[in-house]
Parts: C-alpha cells; structure tokens; sequence
C-alpha cells in the first residue's frame, strides 16, 4: 500500500467528514421565529442537501478500496459541490482557484446558537467587514491583496446546498451554519493561510453572534487552535523548496 494512496484516502476521509457535516446541518430543523407554519408550507421549504452526494460517493467504490486518480476525483466532486454548480457560477472570476490540484483541506464553521439561524443580509454584512470578496461561484473569498490572479487563501461557503449565496434571493436566505474553508497548497504559506482564515472566522463569529467550531462541529478551543497550527508549519516544512546543492569545485 503506497504513501501516495493513503494520503488520498486520508483526504477523502477528510471530505467525507467536511461534508457529512454539511449534511448535518443541513438537516437540522429551522427557527421559525415564533410563526407556525401548515405542514405543507414546512415541506415546500425544505431544502436538499449535500447527504445524497455523500452516500453515491460512498458507494461508488463500495466494492474496492479507491485508487489515486479515484480519490482526487472523488474528493474534487465533493469539494465542488460545497460551491455550487457551474450552471450557477458567477460572472466574476475573482476567488477561482489557479489550480485543481490540492492535498489537504482545513474547515471552520460558524454555526448559530439554539433556536437561531444566520441570515443573508448579516452574512453579507460581515463578510464585507471581515475583508472577504464575494466572487467566483458566488461565495466569499480572501484574495492576495494586490494579486487576485493567484486565488484564494480561503473561502466562505453556505453549508446548504448548492452552497452559494446567491444575491437575488440573499434577503430571504436563512442557513444553519457557514463553512470556512482553506485547500492546500495555497496562494501562501499555509501557516500565514491559517493565522489569516482564524481571526476571519472568529470575527464573523462574532459579529454573527455565531458559535465557532471545528471541522468535527465542536467548539474551536485554544488546544485545537495551537494543534491545527502545529499542521500547518508541519505541511510548510514538507513542502519548502529543497536546497540548491553545489557540485564541489575541485
């Protein structure tokens, strides 16, 4: 069993928890705020999530461990469908990602407190305040100040699918949590990706009177914080350019 083939699973593993997750939270019952609402108006509200995705994912390859190419493959489906479709991808191109190739994904939420939801306008709100552009696919992204071509350094998504917020319909948009999300390799030092994705996060957080967790949804304390940074200039160091050896002069 080669490194290169569990490294890919590992990264599957990490999406399929990304995502079930979204599923998670997709799922769980709605704030009305005090209105009651007829049965049929609860079922016409409902929305699909991400789960059956998931589960065909899953299935997939339920007959055989997945090999390299499967694995990316599988792991860029879910990826991609956290975002959105290209059928509803923005006109604009900023946050789009300069490569497809990634082997590593960090995820934060906000999720609202108990008997709350987020709302669009606020998201929006906060998003602009913590420094994100809304962008490519229709999410939030933190862009290289000064070079947007290189992509993001981490991006913002709905955890409802199709993931995106859409403008049009932005004031009624009402979701259980939001998803942070950094791929690595990044645009930058994955250590300086983190300690920029972090104080974002805790920001919205708070602006949003939201609870912060971690990518298994438990609140984000200081010895997973420290734990998260510690993979971060562990991945660094794996990935620094090897030194430039000189042949001897003789």
């Amino acid at each position: 069993m080669s490194d290169a083939w569990l490294l890919r699973v590992g990264i599957l593993v990490a999406g399929v928890l990304l995502f079930a997750a979204i599923w998670y939270f997709g799922t769980r019952p709605r704030n009305t705020q005090g209105r009651r609402l007829d049965p049929a108006a609860r079922e016409a509200r409902l929305e699909p999530t991400l789960g059956a995705q998931v589960e065909e994912a899953l299935a997939a390859d339920a007959d055989g461990p997945l090999d390299d190419e499967a694995a990316v493959q599988a792991e860029m489906a879910l990826l991609d469908g956290a975002v959105g479709s290209t059928a509803g991808a923005a006109a604009s191109e900023l946050g789009r990602r300069a490569s497809d190739d990634f082997d590593k994904i960090v995820t934060l939420y906000i999720a609202a407190r108990a008997g709350a939801v987020l709302r669009g306008p606020d998201i929006v709100v906060a998003a602009e305040k913590a420094g994100l552009t809304y962008g490519h696919m229709n999410v939030f992204h933190r862009l290289v100040q000064g070079h947007p071509e290189r992509g993001p350094i981490f991006s913002l998504a709905n955890i409802k699918k199709p993931g995106s917020f859409e403008m049009a319909d932005i004031q009624s948009l009402e979701t259980p949590a939001i998803a942070f999300f950094l791929t690595l390799p990044a645009p930058i030092d994955a250590l300086d990706a983190w300690d920029a994705m972090l104080p974002t996060a805790q920001r919205m957080a708070e602006l949003l009177d939201g609870v912060l967790l971690d990518e298994q949804r438990n609140a984000l304390g200081r010895q997973r914080v420290a734990h998260l940074r510690d993979e971060m200039r562990a991945y660094d160091r794996q990935h620094e350019a090897p030194p430039i050896t000189r042949s001897p002069r003789w």
